[in-house]
């Protein structure tokens, strides 16, 4: 701002009374980025210049600022002032100038009426110090002091690789649990979710090496992802599958890897083309919420249906999880809230253990009773009582680690050559673009807390584009599900506080090695299917929070926001529901369990034309909560009017920034000088 070095500033005047003095700046990275509160009295007084540094901003009086403007006044006796309030969708209250000048622009619908007291000035790091501990209100600055470990740090190797270990850990759940589901539906025995799960170990060990090396180097674990847990349960549940009787796993798995390959090589030509760049533009947390919340709560059928089989096994394991993540979250073992980080492993080892045990002493040991003949076939009524506690709640673990060898590896094509159905295809591709707006929710928030600045347009390209690459690996290995960055792992860098890039590689590395060991694929794959479900209630939970929290994002009390989100959250459960039961009769599909007959709505769905692939399509893709709740919510989000600070539009770096400034740079630079060569694609460059 303008001063005069030659004579000294007058004394300030005494403030006007009826002013109302600025308060606390926003302490949240979305409202310093547009956000305007309309309901909490936050001042509309802003600083920020050209070079898009967002910085907290300090008490400013204007009258002490040196600017030769006068102060700002407030009439309240003056009736065009009513004219020129504007509400929550007006325009920011500060801007960028290119010349990189400062501009105050104060409202006055921000002024008071009645003029009120001046409140005592605030400590800005006491105000810090008040809100450390709490996500939305941590300061994103460049020193990011709520991370221990920043994106580019390097710590010692023993320490890095405790915290890699505990950050693998803490999304094991997300990792190992989607196998578990999907291989026993499509009629695959043990051994086969034994090698699935070693499969999906080495694959997302070397797709996240990938993802921080070439992609947004940004530090997110890539695996198997949930969204494509409702589609793949749609077509394995399928007519076309229905009547297979010999080796219906492998047929299964290579239509999906066919499938899983097309589509998420689709998904790398929108990354790498720069169309995902064009995209963008109808992308925002008002899009991203209700669409990342429906994944998770799309699967309530599944999740308490399956627990029920064995409640005590059940219950225990959510109450297990929901105590250590909730209750006892802030108690510290040498300053590490391990509660919290390990909620999901330590929930699962104590149910395990108790199960074990149970199953030891003969608890589920009913005599006389074959766990292998089918409830119809058994004539003793004792039997059919008890074979449901047998089959779901015994935990024999033995049994799986002796069958599993001890080296195991996984090669490619190991199910045989995929198969390519347009049907399936088609599907896939829709659910690839729905991965894809997950991944720019997951690369934005995870920027703000460990990267300098948020990725540009051409970061998140690139970053889209390989984890396309990451799904052709994962159709040619065989994971059964697409490769994509974990929603989760957003939560698991805010709790552990290990953003470094250096340790999500080094956990790579670990999976991969996990992967060669037969035995480790053979434990997991013995988790009993009750234990399954129930840490799934809880997945699923986080999930759907995790979805709605991209809210904080934008104006979330705004009344056309609330009934956006509203709308598409009720309407992705209804009309689904809609389909899935459409020309259903109760109990015609006896062969399919309850859990599943949600997903076999491409044989019977409303929609109908002389064309039966169209119509398998498109019933099976409008009876799956996502692609409704992203389509009711792009549609509304891009016709209603609003401002960018009521949208809660994503910021970006822009690429002329970044090649200015070196911390960009060097978060995310490409490696081993790879940039330079590609310096003509500037869509997936800085």
């Amino acid at each position: 701002m303008p001063t005069n070095d030659a004579a000294p500033l007058p004394p300030p005047p005494p403030a006007p009374h009826n002013l109302q003095p600025t308060p606390m700046p926003p302490s949240s990275w979305a409202k310093r980025t547009g956000f305007k509160a309309t309901l909490s009295g936050e001042s509309n007084v802003t600083l920020q210049n050209s070079a898009s540094t967002f910085v907290p901003v300090p008490h400013i009086d204007l009258e002490h600022a040196g600017t030769t403007q006068p102060p700002p006044t407030c009439s309240n006796h003056n009736p065009s002032n009513a004219k020129k309030r504007k509400d929550s969708s007006g325009e920011a209250s500060a801007a960028f100038k290119p010349n990189g000048n400062v501009r105050f622009h104060v409202e006055e619908s921000s002024l008071p009426r009645p003029p009120l007291p001046l409140p005592p000035t605030r400590n800005i790091a006491t105000s810090r110090e008040d809100h450390h501990h709490s996500l939305e209100d941590e300061q994103f600055s460049p020193t990011h002091s709520h991370i221990k470990y920043q994106l580019r740090d390097r710590p010692g190797l023993v320490p890095i690789a405790l915290y890699a270990l505990q950050h693998y850990l803490s999304i094991l759940g997300s990792l190992i649990l989607l196998p578990l589901i999907i291989v026993p539906a499509m009629g695959g025995t043990h051994d086969d979710a034994s090698t699935v799960v070693s499969t999906v170990l080495l694959v997302s060990g070397i797709t996240t090496l990938l993802h921080t090396s070439f992609g947004t180097r940004l530090p997110l674990v890539q695996g198997p992802s949930f969204v494509y847990l409702a589609p793949v349960l749609a077509i394995v549940n399928s007519t076309d599958f229905l009547g297979l009787t010999t080796n219906n796993f492998k047929h299964v798995m290579k239509e999906l890897q066919g499938a899983i390959m097309i589509s998420s090589a689709f998904q790398a030509i929108i990354g790498y083309t720069g169309v995902m760049s064009v995209f963008l533009r109808f992308i925002n947390p008002v899009v991203v919420s209700p669409t990342v919340a429906a994944i998770g709560l799309s699967f309530y059928t599944f999740g308490f249906t399956q627990v029920g089989t064995c409640l005590e096994i059940g219950i225990l394991q959510i109450l297990s999880v929901v105590i250590f993540s909730l209750y006892f979250r802030k108690i510290s073992v040498f300053g590490h809230r391990i509660f919290l980080i390990y909620a999901v492993p330590l929930g699962l080892g104590i149910t395990w253990t108790i199960a074990f045990l149970l199953t030891e002493v003969g608890i589920y040991g009913y005599k006389g009773c074959d766990v292998n003949v089918p409830v119809s076939n058994t004539l003793s009524s004792y039997c059919r009582k008890h074979i449901s506690r047998m089959k779901h709640c015994r935990v024999d673990t033995y049994n799986a680690l002796k069958s599993s060898p001890w080296l195991r590896v996984p090669l490619p094509l190991q199910w045989g050559t995929p198969i390519f159905n347009w049907k399936i295809v088609l599907i896939m591709c829709a659910v690839s673009l729905i991965a894809s707006v997950d991944s720019v929710g997951s690369y934005h928030a995870s920027s703000l807390l460990v990267a300098s600045r948020p990725p540009t347009p051409g970061v998140l390209s690139r970053g889209i584009g390989l984890e396309g690459i990451s799904g052709v690996l994962a159709g040619l290995w065989g994971t059964g599900v697409g490769s994509t960055t974990l929603t989760e792992n957003v939560h698991t860098i805010a709790v552990t506080k290990m953003g470094s890039r250096k340790g999500v590689e080094v956990g790579a590395f670990i999976l991969i090695v996990l992967s060669f060991i037969g035995k480790v694929g053979g434990f997991i794959a013995s988790i009993p299917d009750v234990m399954v479900a129930a840490l799934l209630c809880f997945m699923w939970a986080m999930l759907a929070a995790l979805g709605l929290s991209n809210l904080r994002y934008s104006e979330a009390g705004s009344s056309r926001n609330v009934i956006i989100v509203g709308l598409s959250l009720f309407f992705s459960l209804s009309v689904p529901s809609y389909f899935q039961q459409y020309g259903t009769i109760p109990n015609a599909n006896s062969s399919v369990p309850a859990y599943f007959q949600p997903y076999i709505v491409g044989s019977h769905g409303p929609f109908q034309s002389k064309y039966s692939g169209v119509n398998f399509v498109m019933n099976t893709l409008l009876s799956l909560h996502m692609v409704v709740a992203f389509l009711i919510a792009v549609i509304l989000d891009n016709t209603v009017p609003g401002s960018p600070q009521e949208r809660g539009v994503y910021v970006w770096s822009e690429a002329e920034v970044a090649r200015r400034e070196v911390s960009i740079i060097k978060d995310y630079e490409l490696p081993f000088r790879v940039g330079r060569a590609f310096r003509w694609v500037k869509w997936v460059g800085l």
